[in-house]
């Protein structure tokens, strides 16, 4: 396994896989079912083509997962969510749908219908080895508390749920729980550990958490944790629009809003903003609650991305009929 550089590993990262180790569950021993068939419900689901499939004996027995719970028309976490754990399927190549196997189930199944699902797929360009499920509504809510992703309704959260992700090997009972929206080249390396440890290869002795470095929060930082997902500086559109010279063209103000509060502009029906978000076929920008001195860092940084490995032709920005901040 090729060396990792740990000093890229953030001090919040550190702790959210302190909090990870935390979660998890130990090995059952030999002569208990806990983790298995006795557990986990067998409900079934429906993926996003129409294909009606058990939860517990067509999912996850016998396989390493990975599981998240979303919804299509989420304006928080979800759409980052999802754009983070593309950036994962990517990475880990044809290892997903091979070797571990990638689910999404709605919390929303009234409106997220198995069209819906494949259409949300696509806009994210999800590949192989990742499905999307619908189901009754008192099915996935008993699916979503079994795996420690369910969330109580709470009127003060919009957002509806925790962005939460649940890694697991059914055969040895192995299970750990994740931030959806962690560093997605950290959660690939660690999912590639968690693979290579149920092949039965010794990995690498762990470092400790003393030696991972903490990165000062800039534009650069900032930019790769909240918007990388969705956008290139100067490599074309992604999910949402290339952001080379977006600064330039586009007024501050507009912009900073844009980025602060992107779903107070299309309940606005702000013009640029409601053209964006059609033309880059409705995927929601979500509100990540930046503060102002992390919104001025970011266009800081979009204004000048020279020490950006992505910086390419500033002209290149300014030839697009439609250059705005999409989606973080």
């Amino acid at each position: 396994m090729r060396r990792i550089s740990w000093a890229q590993i953030t001090g919040a990262w550190a702790l959210l896989i302190f909090t990870a180790a935390l979660l998890y569950i130990r090995p059952a021993k030999a002569n208990t079912v806990r983790w298995g068939a006795d557990y986990f419900p067998n409900v079934p689901l429906v993926d996003q083509d129409g294909k009606t499939v058990h939860f517990y004996n067509d999912l996850i027995k016998g396989k390493s997962v990975v599981i998240d719970m979303i919804y299509t028309h989420c304006v928080d976490s979800c759409p980052l969510e999802t754009a983070r754990l593309a950036q994962v399927q990517k990475m880990l190549g044809d290892k997903v749908g091979k070797d571990i196997f990638f689910y999404s189930i709605t919390i929303d199944p009234k409106r997220d219908t198995p069209k819906v699902l494949k259409q949300y797929a696509e806009n994210y360009h999800v590949g192989p080895g990742w499905t999307f499920y619908t189901g009754k509504a008192a099915d996935i809510e008993l699916i979503g508390k079994k795996l420690g992703l369910y969330s109580e309704p709470d009127p003060n959260n919009r957002d509806g749920h925790q962005p939460g992700v649940l890694i697991g090997n059914e055969p040895t009972h192995q299970w750990m729980l994740d931030a959806a929206t962690d560093n997605p080249r950290f959660m690939s390396i660690m999912i590639t550990d968690w693979l290579s440890t149920f092949k039965d290869r010794k990995g690498a002795p762990l470092l400790s958490y003393t030696n991972a470095t903490v990165v000062q929060k800039d534009g650069r930082y900032l930019f790769a944790r909240h918007c990388a997902a969705c956008h290139t500086i100067g490599h074309g559109d992604k999910i949402g629009p290339d952001l080379m010279g977006v600064a330039e063209v586009r007024d501050p103000d507009w912009l900073t809003r844009q980025i602060a509060t992107p779903d107070e502009m299309i309940a606005a029906n702000d013009p640029i903003a409601t053209a964006l978000f059609k033309k880059y076929k409705e995927v929601r920008m979500p509100n990540l609650r930046l503060d102002q001195d992390e919104v001025k860092l970011i266009i800081d940084f979009l204004k000048d991305p020279s020490q950006s490995t992505q910086a390419n032709d500033p002209a290149k920005a300014k030839s697009l009929d439609l250059v705005g901040g999409h989606g973080h």
